[in-house]
């Protein structure tokens, strides 16, 4: 992460979160959601996948309905009305055509000028691999937003290209180059984590204060008391 971050661009209207599981949202950018909702912005939610492989000790059919429960509560947390799940299958996400297809068509539907997302490098930074859904998912909205803007590709959609991408916008990169001042919204965001309950309590460290911690920690690079981070990337 960069000593000195640069403040977001926060001169737009209309984003899309594009996620791989409920609660990646919820790990520190949706603190920023809760700023940007309260500006008067809207943002909708998209999730590739349900997050029914995440919880060991139940089965996907029983774990499926209750994390989409718990991301549709965290989403009304922060001022979200749009919730969408793609049904792709949790923990084996490709970066193939079948993804990028999806991603491209919700990206020509909900039209957003920025789209948000989780980070997508192959760490956290140091020794911490991480998730192989969030690279996979990464690659191919990076790839579908370029899809979405062509109309040559992906003829078969029934919607319009849409090129008004400006650019996206990845929390918790180790290559961080952007920050959102969140002080004013760190509850919020702390409350919309605590919503994930049941995944929560199966977690070895489940403690949602893990959001104003690492506000915090990032928060004098930005200049401010809570910062949210971003690595943001042009299509």
């Amino acid at each position: 992460m960069s000593e000195s971050l640069l403040p977001l661009p926060e001169d737009w209207e209309r984003g899309l979160a594009v996620v791989a599981h409920p609660d990646d949202m919820e790990y520190g950018a949706a603190a920023a959601v809760a700023r940007w909702t309260s500006q008067g912005k809207t943002i909708d939610y998209v999730l590739a996948t349900s997050g029914e492989a995440g919880i060991s000790a139940m089965p996907p059919s029983e774990v499926a309905p209750l994390r989409e429960a718990e991301q549709r509560a965290s989403c009304r947390e922060v001022g979200v009305e749009s919730v969408e799940f793609l049904g792709f299958p949790d923990g084996t996400l490709v970066a193939d055509l079948r993804l990028r297809r999806a991603l491209a068509l919700a990206i020509r539907q909900h039209r957003p000028e920025v789209i948000v997302s989780i980070n997508f490098r192959d760490s956290w930074g140091g020794a911490s691999w991480n998730h192989a859904d969030h690279r996979a998912l990464g690659v191919a909205l990076l790839d579908a937003v370029r899809d979405a803007a062509n109309p040559w590709v992906f003829t078969d959609l029934d919607a319009e290209a849409w090129n008004g991408v400006r650019f996206v916008a990845f929390n918790g990169s180790p290559s961080a180059t952007h920050g959102v001042d969140v002080g004013a919204h760190i509850e919020t965001g702390v409350a919309s984590l605590r919503h994930h309950r049941v995944y929560l309590e199966h977690l070895d460290d489940g403690d949602p204060e893990f959001v104003r911690t690492n506000a915090r920690a990032a928060g004098p690079s930005l200049g401010v008391d809570y910062a949210v981070t971003f690595e943001l990337l042009s299509p």
